[in-house]
């Protein structure tokens, strides 16, 4: 019994940034009787991509142990907009678009999820029932000082930015969802820290065992430093097709394709050291990074698809003869992109951008394969890839 549940924590805490408490869990897990696993999610737009699935991952191992998940949409926080990261005020969602995103996301986590073992709940279920009575008891839980401790209305105070009230009940409702749910163990990432740690407090004062934290690191984007975002155009959608999917992880840098395996991987840790001393011993590492990109598309396809989505690379790219040693090239692109031309020059591709247009107007440039013909292209993060100029001048181009 010892063995099994020392098991179960090394894969539950496998990656982890934190958790509070481990020995919590520890004692949780030992328990002889299923935990109720918790873990919300605002729908906020309508397709999950790999950065969310960093936490759905963790929810799954839970289930193969027997536990209990609950998946909760956070339909009512949704309309309040989730503060944590922003400099601003978020805007909040309309019912109908809370709604219509909800049901994409069901149906979506059951590519990752047992369904016989996830129950979907909607935090409107407890939170429409409150009164005007009940809010004011819930806000006076905590002080306006407490809150300010929280890092970006911390900043936001200090730079003179607005922070509205509402915002203030956010971390409040999340809190009591895990009062209502009886929650054992919350995940989230690692910005939801005040959060998740408001389930504890709300929980002790309700006279419940609080719940055990465990935060997950944000899975960086396409471009290895920003998180994946469908904002920054350096997301990989659970939903996108198997090609898109194949050179999006063929597109990632080899120092990326790391973290990628860390987190996103159900490969045994051993296998991924064994992989990086195959590396270090000189094999290439596309051929690592394949392994990955077949990974992740059998999760979210098929195994046929992910056969298929890698003879169609090797077709677009092996037949072309694409050098292994491609170097790579940052260019800022900036908040507004920057034109193919300058983005060519900046990479040393061309030798003037009036070179870069008399070549995309001859179809002598390509990007992944593709043709590149529209003159006047704005790249932003979302065009990160492979360029060829010519037959022999290639560069891995991301976009910063």
């Amino acid at each position: 019994m010892a063995a099994q549940i020392k098991e179960a924590l090394a894969e539950i805490t496998r990656g982890v940034e934190e958790v509070l408490i481990e020995s919590e869990l520890a004692e949780k897990l030992a328990q002889d009787k299923p935990l109720i696993i918790k873990a919300g999610f605002d729908p906020t737009a309508p397709d999950l991509h790999l950065g969310h699935t960093v936490l759905i991952n963790k929810l799954r191992i839970f289930q193969d142990y027997g536990h209990k998940v609950i998946f909760l949409i956070g339909d009512f926080t949704g309309m309040i907009g989730d503060p944590t990261g922003k400099n601003v005020t978020r805007k909040p969602l309309t019912r109908e678009e809370v709604i219509t995103n909800a049901e994409t996301y069901k149906e979506q986590v059951f590519k990752i999820l047992d369904p016989q073992k996830t129950e979907i709940r909607f935090n409107s279920e407890w939170m429409n029932k409150m009164g005007a009575a009940d809010m004011i008891k819930l806000s006076a839980r905590q002080t306006v000082a407490r809150m300010l401790e929280r890092d970006d209305f911390k900043k936001r105070y200090k730079a003179n930015q607005s922070i509205a009230i509402h915002e203030f009940l956010y971390p409040l409702v999340q809190g009591w969802d895990s009062v209502e749910l009886k929650a054992d163990v919350e995940l989230g990432g690692t910005d939801q820290r005040f959060n998740l740690l408001m389930g504890r407090e709300l929980q002790k004062e309700e006279g419940q065992r609080p719940q055990t934290v465990i935060m997950v690191p944000l899975l960086e984007g396409l471009d290895g430093v920003q998180k994946m975002s469908k904002s920054l155009n350096n997301y990989i959608g659970i939903t996108e097709s198997a090609n898109d999917m194949f050179g999006k992880v063929m597109s990632i840098s080899d120092e990326l394709m790391w973290r990628y395996f860390q987190l996103l991987s159900f490969r045994p840790l051993a296998e991924i050291e064994q992989f990086k001393a195959d590396v270090a011993n000189g094999k290439n590492p596309r051929d690592i990074k394949v392994l990955l990109a077949k990974e992740i598309i059998e999760r979210f396809h098929s195994k046929e698809a992910a056969e298929k989505a890698e003879q169609d690379f090797v077709q677009r790219f092996q037949k072309n003869a694409i050098p292994d040693d491609i170097p790579e090239v940052e260019v800022e692109a900036g908040a507004d992109g920057i034109a193919i031309a300058n983005a060519l020059k900046a990479a040393d591709l061309v030798k003037s951008t009036s070179d870069a247009m008399r070549m995309i107007k001859q179809s002598a440039v390509k990007r992944d394969g593709e043709k590149v013909d529209d003159t006047k292209l704005i790249c932003t993060t979302e065009h990160s890839g492979v360029y060829q100029v010519g037959k022999r001048r290639f560069a891995k181009i991301v976009f910063k």
